[in-house]
């Protein structure tokens, strides 16, 4: 059985993101004081945020334009080395 490749992105778009980390009362403005780093124009529209049923997670989805597969990149790297996002999707 062969492997699909991945769908190419047709860049610049729209782009959901959701960053997965331990609740706290500043996550989401962690989130998008990051995001704003490397998609700017980022407004209170285009942020959501979801608390885990036990409240121990939080969940902040975001919609960005994204530019390019280097953009994308350094922005997860960035989340994920900052030692408060579990996961980003």
């Amino acid at each position: 059985m062969a492997e699909q490749a991945p769908p190419k992105i047709e860049f610049p778009c729209d782009y959901v993101i959701k960053v997965i980390g331990v609740a706290a009362p500043d996550f989401r403005d962690f989130v998008v004081t990051v995001v704003d780093r490397h998609a700017p124009g980022i407004t209170d529209a285009d942020v959501s945020v979801n608390d885990s049923s036990k409240g121990r997670f939080s969940s902040v989805q975001l919609r960005i334009r994204a530019t390019g597969e280097a953009q994308l990149k350094a922005l997860f790297e960035e989340l994920k080395a900052s030692g408060r996002v579990h996961m980003v999707l």
